[in-house]
């Protein structure tokens, strides 16, 4: 079968490939440039492992931090070159500076430069490799999609949003009765169910797309065709499935009666291990927060007094798990009775932030106060933000399983928060709802893991509301 020499790395096995192929780029530089030069701060030992280990870590966890493994990022070159060297040297800054765990500082510094440049050129040069052929057209997917007209718009639109990885050559329209003169469909070829064998083939399509709910628009032939590319081993996924892992997100607006199907909840949710670690972490990063904050409430009280001329802290009725409402702290960041006329959702540019207080959201300073909730247990540091009562009664007459996000406690961020910008709209929140609903299905330490480095680069870009 054709398909299978269509050569594709699925999203995590490139994020992988990235991974290991830096780690290993970084050892070979380090190991090409001390064999080469004179350079002996960073040699390979049996007894200095240690050494290695540390700067890996390093590595890595600033590179995810600051988005080196961000595949949109990570297929051009400039901002690649960019990521690279900031990463490199906040890498190279806390290796110098930890010599407890490191080599100690060379004597001749010289050899710091060649540190730098033995670990940045090599994995410039491999990603400019990736670049040029894992990121090209030659490793895309070849998918074939069959549906209804309006569920095929649905899923080309996913496709062409949210990867550049995927292409669709062609589609079958599973409803023969449907018009398929839509503009939206121009740009995709049509086939027929008896041409479906071989254009699989042809066009050495590597997974097919079902993107329809209704079992009997199947034709026999289309279905025993189907059957028979199964049967060579071809991937064949329904189309929520492959929304999902495209969008990170659950499409609940396309699930109907079955939901059931769609909503294995992770088990994590009854983990009483993952729990108890949840907790514990929530209660440790919690008061590390509120000690360091220490340090820049001075600066804050400034601030406030200044810019924003009123109360420093303020309280707003949320609704946490299972609907039972509590008060949130945060720092304030609009003017003094922004809501004297009823609760109205924040906007991006809204008149009523001042201008200390649009810092504050930026930096996610206003937020600093809700470690108390945290250790109250009315909070957790990640979850779905918590919404105030008048919206979650409105946006649960709007939108279909709005109120599952409670089974969770609320949190100071979450999926939502780092995958999407500020909400102000039953549109806005339909689609915070969808990532709210995802990290509730695949809860667990690392996609909590990827929260708090998403959160971080937020923090450090400066990317708040």
């Amino acid at each position: 079968m054709a398909s299978t020499s269509n050569m594709h790395f699925e999203i995590s096995e490139r994020k992988l490939l990235l991974r290991v192929v830096d780690v290993v780029a970084l050892l070979f530089g380090l190991y090409v440039v001390s064999n080469v030069f004179n350079f002996d701060y960073f040699k390979f030992t049996e007894e200095r492992w240690l050494w290695s280990v540390v700067l890996i870590v390093y590595y890595v966890l600033f590179s995810t931090i600051l988005e080196l493994y961000d595949l949109q990022k990570s297929s051009r070159y400039d901002s690649t070159f960019q990521g690279i060297i900031l990463s490199v040297s906040i890498t190279v800054l806390c290796y110098l500076l930890t010599p407890i765990l490191t080599p100690e500082l060379p004597e001749n510094r010289l050899q710091i430069l060649y540190f730098f440049l033995a670990i940045a050129v090599t994995i410039f040069l491999w990603r400019c490799a990736y670049i040029f052929f894992i990121s090209s057209p030659r490793f895309f997917k070849n998918i074939l999609i069959i549906g209804n007209t309006e569920e095929i718009k649905i899923m080309s639109d996913a496709i062409k949003r949210n990867t550049k990885y995927y292409k669709i050559v062609g589609y079958i329209n599973s409803n023969p009765t449907q018009d398929t003169n839509d503009a939206s469909l121009e740009d995709l070829e049509e086939i027929t169910s008896s041409e479906l064998m071989e254009v699989a083939e042809k066009k050495a399509v590597s997974e097919i797309i079902i993107a329809s709910n209704q079992r009997e628009e199947l034709s026999k032939p289309l279905f025993e065709s189907l059957i028979g590319l199964l049967e060579t081993g071809l991937p064949i996924k329904e189309y929520i499935q492959v929304y999902e892992e495209l969008t990170f997100r659950v499409p609940v607006q396309y699930i109907g009666k079955d939901f059931y199907k769609y909503f294995p909840f992770s088990r994590s949710n009854q983990n009483k291990l993952y729990l108890f670690f949840h907790r514990f972490f929530d209660i440790i990063f919690s008061i590390l927060g509120l000690v360091a904050s220490l340090v820049f409430i001075p600066f804050v009280l400034i601030g406030n007094l200044i810019g924003n001329r009123g109360p420093l802290l303020y309280t707003q009725e949320r609704v946490g798990k299972n609907g039972v409402p509590f008060k949130i702290y945060k720092l304030r960041s609009m003017v003094v009775d922004a809501e004297k006329n009823g609760a109205v959702w924040a906007t991006q540019n809204d008149s009523r932030i001042t201008k200390f207080g649009s810092f504050l959201r930026k930096s996610r300073l206003d937020e600093v106060p809700q470690f108390i909730n945290v250790l109250k247990g009315e909070m957790s540091m990640i979850g779905p933000r918590p919404e105030r009562p008048a919206f979650v009664k409105q946006l649960s007459e709007d939108l279909t399983f709005y109120e599952i996000r409670h089974v969770v406690k609320p949190g100071v961020t979450g999926w939502a928060q780092v995958k999407t910008d500020y909400g102000a709209s039953v549109e806005d929140s339909l689609r915070k709802l969808q990532y709210d609903l995802y990290y509730i299905k695949h809860r667990s330490f690392f996609l909590d893991l990827n929260i708090v480095v998403k959160t971080l680069s937020t923090v450090l870009f400066y990317r708040g509301r």
